[in-house]
């Protein structure tokens, strides 16, 4: 079975602008690749001028959820760094089966990589006059628009992106009954490597004869 791989465009962005970002791409890729009925729902960014679909699956929006969370605590120990949220579709099948063992290996078909770069918020110094004070505010506040308007348009781009590739690569998917794809989301981890991954996690996906492309 072959692995499909997409290394989606890399986004900057704050740390306040991770959980919609990462909602909106996350989701629009579950509903391209769901094949269980479900009742799409459109849901607009908290700080973003987006709209996008989720599967309105409450179980699948509080796995995101809760990874997102992870990942945010990753990012405020590791401060402006690169790095990659990776959504892995499998399948699993018996390995070696025996009479009191029955392993299962994990047979990856898809994965999705987001990249980020998560910068800090810029810092002005200072000013005694009001004047200064003034001016400071106003030129954060346009320097701010301008930088979440390039956001919006980059996001917009990553969304066309997972879109053609989910209707352009269809034939790596393998069958498998009405549900939900097996999958997983991997953010890094404490003892990330130097490319920001979990030493363990690469091993394990190595190990299932679909490496990641790093």
């Amino acid at each position: 079975m072959n692995c499909e791989t997409c290394q989606l465009k890399e986004l900057e962005l704050e740390t306040t602008e991770i959980r919609d970002v990462l909602r909106c791409i996350l989701h629009t890729i579950f509903f391209h690749r769901t094949l269980s009925l479900v009742r799409p729902k459109d849901v607009d960014c908290d700080f973003l001028e987006i709209t996008y679909v989720q599967c309105g699956l409450p179980e699948l929006e509080k796995e995101v959820d809760e990874k997102i969370d992870q990942f945010i605590a990753w990012v405020e120990k590791h401060p402006n760094r690169k790095s990659q949220v990776c959504l892995s579709f499998f399948d699993e099948k018996s390995k070696n089966p025996g009479w009191f063992v029955n392993k299962t290996e994990r047979i990856y078909w898809e994965q999705w990589f987001i990249n980020l770069h998560v910068m800090s918020p810029k810092r002005y110094s200072k000013s005694n006059s009001s004047k200064g004070l003034t001016n400071i505010g106003g030129n954060a506040l346009e320097e701010t628009s301008s930088r979440r308007a390039a956001l919006e348009s980059s996001i917009n781009e990553v969304l066309f992106q997972i879109i053609n590739f989910a209707n352009e690569k269809k034939d790596h998917i393998p069958a498998i009954p009405d549900r939900i794809f097996n999958h997983e989301i991997m953010i890094p981890s404490s003892s990330d490597s130097v490319f920001g991954w979990n030493t363990d996690v690469i091993r394990r996906v190595l190990n299932s004869g679909h490496p990641y492309s790093l």
